[in-house]
């Protein structure tokens, strides 16, 4: 009787969750979620210093000392591969053609390579920036400190820089556009670290030419008359008649 009833039990126990694990069985899960990832962020151009430089200027000769000293890689990497950029001052042809003493010849190649890291700053600076910077001068320079840094002034709008040897501004923008700035200057940098602190002084302008005294005129001569010209006798006038 026992045997009977728990099997009854049984049956009906199966019976009645039969339904349910079917039901269970023939839902399909819920459909993940997909949360999207955010874009990349596009990558900046790789800036070429080779091709500025190239392209304006002239600034060949200033472009052969980065080549030949290796420096336009370390430029190069500073532009492209950091977050801080660079500004690099850059004269013209005419300015190396102008520098006679000191001579760059006479400089070893380990001395050029510190001159030609002096005329660049390892950040990027706009001209606007130039205003605040000038408060916080000297500046150290990719050179270094002390020696090798800048003094600079903003006079209305006009960047003016100060190596102690070398004084001169910044007369054109060949490139502004963060993370690299290119500025032309009109003389080369010359730093006290390499040239030392006996900085000649600069001549002294040529006197002007003395102009010589305006020649005598005619109206300066004395008259011996009125109405009478120079170098003749003064009419005498007779009253009355001869006898």
């Amino acid at each position: 009787m026992k045997c009977s009833m728990i099997i009854v039990f049984s049956s009906t126990l199966l019976f009645l969750c039969a339904p349910l694990a079917y039901a269970q069985k023939g839902a399909s899960p819920p459909a993940p979620t997909l949360t999207p990832s955010p874009a990349p962020a596009p990558t900046p151009p790789y800036v070429n210093l080779t091709d500025l430089l190239s392209v304006a200027g002239p600034f060949k000769t200033f472009l052969n000392y980065l080549e030949s000293t290796k420096i336009i890689d370390t430029f190069q990497n500073q532009a492209n591969n950091t977050d801080e950029g660079i500004t690099i001052f850059v004269p013209k042809d005419d300015a190396f053609k102008n520098l006679k003493k000191p001579s760059l010849s006479n400089l070893t190649q380990d001395q050029l390579k510190q001159l030609i890291l002096f005329h660049a700053l390892p950040h990027y600076y706009s001209l606007s920036d130039f205003k605040n910077l000038s408060k916080v001068s000297p500046v150290s320079t990719f050179a270094g400190a002390g020696g090798y840094a800048l003094n600079f002034t903003d006079t209305s709008g006009t960047v003016h820089l100060d190596s102690g040897w070398s004084k001169t501004k910044v007369s054109s923008s060949v490139h502004s556009t963060d993370p690299v700035a290119i500025y032309q200057v009109d003389r080369v940098l010359l730093p006290e670290a390499i040239f030392g602190t006996d900085i000649p002084p600069t001549p002294a302008p040529a006197p002007a030419p003395e102009t010589a005294p305006a020649a005598d005129s005619p109206s300066s001569a004395v008259t011996t008359g009125a109405g009478s010209a120079p170098g003749t006798s003064p009419q005498i006038l007779l009253t009355g008649s001869m006898v």
